[in-house]
Parts: C-alpha cells; structure tokens; sequence
C-alpha cells in the first residue's frame, strides 16, 4: 500500500481515491510530465505475476472514449500497480445516493454511455461481470467512463464465465450458478438504470432462500410502479434487459443502446395533428394515444437492423445510426 506523499518510481502519491473488494486506487502525480494519473494497487500481490497482469491486458484490449484508459503496468519495490488515466469527478453510486432519482434525460444519457462502453467490451470478447454504479466513473463534463474491470475475463476463454463473482443485488440469476454469459452483463445494465430512474435498487440483495424467485423474475418490480413518470417504453426496456430467462433477454448492451435511441428520436419528432378539415377517423384521444406507443415499439424494432452506433463530433457520446443530429448537444452531425 502506498501513503500520501511516497515517491512510487516517477508516480507522486497524493491522496487515496478508493477502495474496493480487489484492490485501492490511489490519485497520484507523473512527476515527468507533471500529469495526475490513478494508480491501482491490487490487494494480492502475491500471485502470478501473469495473474496480476490479467487487469491491464484486458484494459489495453479495449479503446473507447466511455471506458477509463489504461496507461502501463509497473512494479516498483515489488508492489504491482496499474496506471490509469484520472477522471474528475465522482461515482455514479455517490450520486444516486445524493440525488435519489435521476431526471429521465439524464439518466437516459449515462444509460447510453455505459451501454455503449459494454457494448465494445463485448465485441472485444470481453465481460466486465461486475457492472454497477461505484464502478462508472461520471466526470465533470458528464462523460460516464466504465471502470474496475477487475473481474473481468475473455468470454472465448470457456463457455461462459464459470465462478460466481460480482455484486450479488447487481448479478443476473444465471451468475449465482457460475454461468455469466454477455446476457449477465446487460442484467446489471438493467439493475444500474432501474437504480438511476426510481433511486432504489429493485429488490434487497439476494438471500440464499430468495434465488429461486430471482431465478423466475419474481423479485423484480416493475420500475414505472415506483416512479410514475417513467415512460412505458423506458419502462419496458428496463424489464426486458432485467428478464430472468436469458433467451428472453437483450443479448447484447448494443440493443439496450438502440432501443433507447430510438426512443429519444421518437419523442423529438413531432406527430402530425390531423387537420378539421379531414374526416374523423372515429378514434379518441386516449385510443390514438395507444397507437402513438405502437409507432414508439415498431420505431424501437426497426433500430435493431441499424449498423452500430456512432459518436457525435461535439460531445462524444452516442448517436443512433440514422441520426443527423446529436440528441444530447443539439450539433448536426
């Protein structure tokens, strides 16, 4: 462990960032080039030297503006240490729990940014395995940056991740039986915007006698019971990417990611009001109500034959494919 003021190599330790159950984040200086950087410190340092090396080779596989950057590795007076680009700002965790509910917009944006960050992981071969809020890092400018990739691990290296790890209140059923597949990973992106729109996690952590309703959807209440103002659609999505059976859950973040695009052009784009002067179609208000939330689902559908999501040039985060102006700054792209 380090102390404030030690002198790591060329790294000025200034104060600690964190702590969690695989390692410390210290805020440190790169005295060269007088930059602040974060310095991960794992808790066991005593394993293989390949096993320490696990963290940082999945890291540098990954190159997205939405997952925090991977410096270098070091060892110094034989304690192994990652160096980590530092992101001002705070934790979304820390936030949920200052603020409660998160405005619908806003916590629309993070879902976006954080599915867009799973989603290359996963095109990488890669699952986080222990996605939540403490680990998404919300900077000063509000880019989300995914972090901890700790208990990650290359899918291709087996079937599907086969220990029991994570976070339990966060963790698909699936992953109480050692079987973490992509699918688990868009679960705890279910839990995270469910936890960001009602400001309380869906159900308490998981008791040995609570699995097999975990196991059949029985724990989850639906988020629009807890909050009224979520709208149906967003509603929908949260259940979906939160079903208990896999086969009936998105498969990947992309299409968690593409759902809500679609959402938030849908409600950009203004509906057509009929003219007096054309004939009634007979239906009420309320009934056409109903089939503007149809057009909302086919619109949705219709965003999954899209190609994969874009960056808007202003602000970096995410566009649905067909867009030609950002959602987020208002830029035409």
């Amino acid at each position: 462990m380090f102390f404030r003021g030690q002198i790591v190599g060329k790294y000025k330790v200034l104060s600690t960032i964190g702590s969690g159950g695989f390692g410390t984040v210290f805020l440190a200086e790169d005295t060269w080039i007088d930059k602040k950087v974060a310095l991960k410190v794992p808790h066991k340092q005593g394993v293989d030297f390949g096993e320490l090396l696990r963290e940082p080779r999945l890291l540098a596989s990954l190159n997205h503006p939405n997952i925090v950057t991977i410096l270098t590795a070091e060892r110094q007076d034989n304690v192994f240490f990652i160096v980590m680009e530092y992101v001002p700002g705070e934790n979304l965790e820390g936030i949920i729990a200052r603020e409660g509910a998160l405005d619908l917009s806003r916590a629309l944006d993070y879902t976006c940014q954080i599915a867009n960050a799973v989603d290359h992981a996963h095109k990488q071969g890669v699952l986080h395995r222990d996605l939540r809020p403490s680990n998404v890092l919300v900077g000063e400018n509000g880019i989300c940056k995914v972090a901890d990739f700790g208990t990650s691990r290359f899918l291709e290296i087996a079937a599907h991740g086969t220990t029991i790890i994570g976070s339990p209140p966060y963790m698909a059923p699936e992953q109480f039986q050692g079987k973490a597949l992509f699918a688990s990973d868009v679960y705890s992106l279910g839990v995270t915007m469910y936890q960001m729109l009602t400001g309380t996690l869906p159900y308490d952590t998981p008791s040995p006698a609570d699995l097999d309703r975990l196991m059949r959807g029985e724990l989850v209440q639906a988020p629009r019971l807890r909050n009224p103002r979520i709208p149906k659609a967003v509603n929908d999505i949260v259940l979906k990417a939160m079903t208990a059976e896999v086969s009936h859950r998105y498969q990947r973040a992309g299409e968690v990611l593409e759902d809500i695009l679609a959402f938030r052009d849908a409600r950009k784009t203004p509906r057509p009001t009929p003219s007096p002067a054309e004939p009634s179609d007979g239906r009420s208000q309320d009934a056409r109500s109903q089939l503007g939330d149809v057009d909302d689902i086919q619109l949705r559908l219709r965003a999954r034959e899209a190609p994969q999501a874009r960056f808007c040039w202003h602000c970096r985060k995410p566009l649905h494919a067909r867009s030609s102006k950002c959602p987020f700054c208002g830029e035409t792209q």
